[in-house]
């Protein structure tokens, strides 16, 4: 397989950078090919423009977005590297996730609301995120990303499997934080392909 690993964080050194890179290795030594999209070392603009608008269902190249779709159509595999924010994604994934998904290209909720237009494709959410995974469990802030992200959004984009993969603690310990590389590496180790289409 092809795998995307789409990282949002502004800081290179970041534990969600060293997060992508061993989830890429693991991806590698699977016999996979590999590719990164650092949003922030780019220059990705993530603001939703009336030009955005105008080119949503009409063939019309944004040079950026055409670029960020290029790599989405090489994909078999995408994974999507952010720290949790706010129990929500960083401004530039949720730019990325609104500009590039965008209706005509990757849904048309006119004609069937409840499929992607785009093929099936394995995907994985990789989020560090500070907080404890018994208080995510417990208050419910687990079972609400869940329902928004894995059976929402990313459901839209036609990824089928598809995984959320909380790196609770990763501003714990240095033993913590190694054990939550080490799991980042066998999640891309262990990617499965995407499930056949119906």
């Amino acid at each position: 397989m092809h795998v995307l690993t789409v990282l949002d964080h502004p800081d290179p050194a970041s534990f969600s950078a060293a997060a992508a890179q061993r989830f890429m290795q693991g991806a590698q030594a699977a016999g996979h090919s590999v590719e990164l999209a650092d949003l922030h070392a780019e220059g990705f603009d993530p603001r939703w423009s009336k030009a955005d608008i105008a080119g949503q269902g009409s063939g019309a190249d944004l040079a950026d977005i055409a670029v960020e779709q290029a790599r989405i159509a090489r994909a078999d595999a995408i994974c999507l590297v952010f720290p949790l924010f706010w129990w929500g994604m960083p401004a530039m994934t949720k730019g990325w996730v609104d500009r590039v998904w965008n209706w005509g290209w990757a849904y048309d909720q006119l004609d069937d609301p409840e499929r992607s237009l785009q093929k099936t494709r394995s995907g994985v959410l990789l989020i560090p995120a500070g907080a404890r995974s018994d208080k995510m469990e417990t208050q419910g802030y687990l079972a609400a990303l869940e329902t928004a992200w894995t059976a929402g959004t990313f459901g839209f984009f036609g990824f089928s499997p598809r995984r959320l993969e909380v790196l609770n603690g990763s501003t714990g310990s240095l033993a913590r934080r190694e054990a939550l590389l080490e799991r980042s590496y066998q999640t891309g180790f262990t990617l499965p392909p995407p499930h056949p289409s119906k």
